[in-house]
C-alpha cells in the first residue's frame, strides 16, 4: 500500500491551495493521475495433450499510471484518448493447482477512448464525473512457474505479449484551484476488464503446453491533476447597474431554488416589453445569491438562476444573441451581510438594459 500513502501525502499538501469554482470545460484539455491497481484473482487454464487443470491466482496490488488528452463540449460531456500502464506482481496461493512456490508477475500497457460526463453545479466544492470507454490493452506476463498437481510436476512459461480487447468504467470528481483557472485535482475509480483469452507457451510437467488467462478484471484507484485550456478567471463584480443609471428589472427567488414563481413571469414579461421600445446596446442578465451555502454551491446557483430568466426573455421574444449572463454567486449583495446569512434582495437576478 506504499503507492497509496505517497499519493494521499501528495494531496494533503495541494488540497488547501484548491477553491470551489468548477465549468464545464469548452475545448482542449489534458490529465493524468496515478494509484493503484488491484488484480481480482486472475482465472487460468493449464493444459497438455490429455490433461489440463484449471484454478486462479492471487497478486499483490501494485501502480497504475493514466494520461488522457481529450476535449469539453461546453454542456458537460467530454471526449478523451487516453494511454495507461498497470503493474501487478507477486503471484501467489493458486487454487486448483495444488500447492508450491508459485511465482510470477504481470504488466499491462494500452491506449482507450473515452466518453464521459460531468455533473457542474449539482454539488458545492467538487464536480462529480462518470465515463466509459473501450480501447485495446497488451499483457505481459514474466516469470510465471510453480507446482502443478492437477497436472503432476512443475511448469514455467516462456511467457510474453498478448493483446485483449478492453472496456472501463470510472467514477470520479474534480476540485478546482482557483488560483490557477482550468487546473483541478482530480480523485477517481477505475473498473477495467479485458474480454478476450490470452494463451502462452509453457513447459509444463516436463511437456510442451498452453497457459491461458481466463479473467483479468482490474480495480483501480487513481489521485491526479486536469488541465483545461481556454478557461478565463472568475469575473469580478462590477458596480450594481443602478448608479450607473441603466435600466434595471429585479426578479427576485425563493431560498435554495431556480425556478421562476410569484411575480417572476410578469417581471420578465415587462423587461421583454421594454426591449421593444427602448434602445439599448445589450442586456446582461446577472445571477445572484445570498451568503447561505458555500461559494461553489451558490456559485451554481447563480448560474442556474440566469439561465431560468434568460430562457424566459427568450420565449417572449427578446433576441437571444442581445442577452449577455453572468454568474456572480454571492460576490455581489444588494444587501450586505455575513456569512451564511438568508437575505431574501440578495437572492435575485438583475436584468439590465445598457
Amino acid at each position: 500500500m506504499k503507492y497509496w500513502t505517497i499519493l494521499m501525502a501528495s494531496a494533503a499538501v495541494v488540497l488547501p491551495l484548491a477553491g470551489a469554482h468548477a465549468q464545464a470545460i469548452d475545448g482542449l484539455y489534458i490529465a493524468g493521475g496515478a494509484g493503484i491497481n488491484y488484480l481480482q484473482p486472475e482465472g487460468f487454464r493449464m493444459t497438455i495433450p490429455g490433461a489440463a487443470a484449471t484454478g486462479s491466482v492471487s497478486s499483490e496490488v501494485g501502480p497504475a499510471v493514466v494520461m488522457s488528452v481529450g476535449w469539453g463540449f461546453g454542456n458537460g460531456i467530454r471526449a478523451e484518448v487516453e494511454g495507461s500502464f498497470r503493474q501487478n506482481s507477486g503471484f501467489s496461493n493458486p487454487n486448483g493447482f495444488g500447492f508450491g512456490n508459485f511465482s510470477g508477475n504481470e504488466q499491462k500497457l494500452g491506449a482507450m477512448m473515452n466518453v464521459l460526463y460531468d455533473f457542474v453545479g449539482v454539488m458545492p466544492m467538487i464536480q462529480p464525473y462518470i465515463g466509459v470507454g473501450f480501447g485495446y490493452q497488451s499483457t505481459s506476463i514474466h516469470g510465471l512457474s510453480g507446482n502443478l498437481a492437477g497436472v503432476g510436476g512443475r511448469f514455467a512459461s516462456s511467457g510474453g505479449e498478448r493483446g485483449s480487447f478492453a472496456y472501463q468504467a470510472m467514477f470520479g470528481a474534480s476540485y478546482p484551484i482557483d488560483s490557477v483557472p482550468g487546473l483541478a485535482i482530480t480523485a477517481e475509480y477505475r473498473f477495467m476488464g479485458l474480454a478476450d483469452n490470452r494463451n502462452y507457451g509453457a513447459r509444463i510437467g516436463g511437456v510442451n503446453g498452453t497457459i491461458t488467462s481466463t479473467d483479468n478484471f482490474n480495480h483501480s484507484f487513481l489521485l491526479g491533476l486536469r488541465y483545461a485550456f481556454g478557461i478565463a478567471p472568475a469575473a469580478a463584480a462590477p458596480m450594481p447597474a443602478a448608479d450607473n443609471g441603466a435600466k434595471t428589472f429585479l426578479v427576485f427567488f425563493d431560498w435554495d431554488r431556480a425556478d421562476l414563481s410569484g411575480r417572476s413571469p410578469d417581471i420578465i414579461r415587462d423587461a421583454a416589453v421594454y426591449s421593444t421600445k427602448s434602445r439599448y446596446t445589450r442586456i446582461d442578465v446577472d445571477g445572484n445569491t445570498d451568503t447561505s451555502g458555500t461559494p461553489g454551491y451558490n456559485q451554481g446557483l447563480s448560474e442556474r438562476r440566469a439561465n431560468a430568466v434568460a430562457a424566459e426573455l427568450v420565449r417572449n421574444g427578446v433576441p437571444r444573441s442581445a442577452i449577455q449572463m453572468h454568474a456572480f454567486g454571492e460576490t455581489r449583495l444588494l444587501v450586505p451581510t455575513g456569512d451564511n446569512t438568508r437575505e431574501p434582495q440578495n437572492r435575485r437576478v438583475e436584468i439590465v438594459y445598457r
